[in-house]
């Protein structure tokens, strides 16, 4: 999962405004709105559980009053970002795991895209989180990585019947970045960080910054082009 920090910059950063979702970490998703402001774009955070999908409906109302007090009546952009991480075998996959990564990668991106596509602009685009490992395959990820393929059909569905409304849909599948997802494990473990970077054509593990501004460029007029393609961001990872 690429931070929400990241991403918000590098999309305020081309001169958009921005509403942003946290889970818990209130007092963190103050400071982003601050400092969203400070770059002299507007900023809006709301609270959203993107595993609970009953939530939904009462959270595109709130949406729906932010660019309303901005003076705009539609959103032109919706990212789905959200995603959680389990590491486990087939063998020892439980069914509350994969439950729970199926609500929050695959059900929440879905219902919740549904929810506010009477928002979204007619010429907008949306951006879906995938993952290199529905390319490659390192044992423990299955289910995750099964989630994960069905956020890259459900892109492809989406470009092909939003398109009448000339709405792009395109899927970013990050390789191993140094964040706090699963346990930080990437960022913290040396021998993790190690044999990403020797498995990476480009010789390191993947960073924030390497993937917000892929996302802010796929929102952008010249990316209006690009449309139900799944964009690898991993520095050439398991080639």
């Amino acid at each position: 999962m690429i931070p929400r920090k990241n991403m918000v910059q590098s999309i305020a950063g081309r001169g958009n405004d921005v509403i942003f979702t946290y889970q818990s970490s209130k007092a963190e998703a103050d400071e982003l709105v601050a400092e969203v402001e400070g770059m002299g774009r507007r900023a809006a955070a709301l609270q959203l559980d993107v595993g609970e999908a009953g939530t939904f409906d009462a959270f595109a109302e709130q949406v729906r009053g932010v660019p309303r007090g901005w003076g705009a009546d539609r959103l032109r952009f919706l990212v789905n970002n959200a995603g959680i991480g389990v590491y486990a075998s087939i063998a020892e996959t439980t069914e509350e795991q994969f439950d729970r990564l199926m609500d929050v990668h695959v059900k929440g991106p879905f219902f919740l895209t549904q929810g506010l596509l009477p928002l979204i602009a007619d010429g907008g685009r949306i951006v879906n989180v995938s993952t290199g490992l529905a390319r490659f395959i390192m044992p423990g990820h299955a289910a995750y990585a099964a989630t994960k393929g069905a956020v890259e059909v459900m892109t492809r569905y989406l470009a092909k019947e939003l398109g009448p409304r000339g709405i792009a849909a395109n899927t970013i599948a990050p390789g191993a970045i140094e964040t706090d997802f699963s346990g930080s494990v990437v960022r913290d473990n040396p021998d993790m960080n190690e044999m990403v970077a020797s498995d990476t054509a480009l010789g390191r593990a993947g960073l924030p910054d390497d993937v917000g501004g892929v996302v802010a460029s796929l929102l952008s007029p010249e990316m209006g082009w690009v449309n139900a393609q799944r964009i690898e961001v991993s520095g050439g990872q398991h080639l």
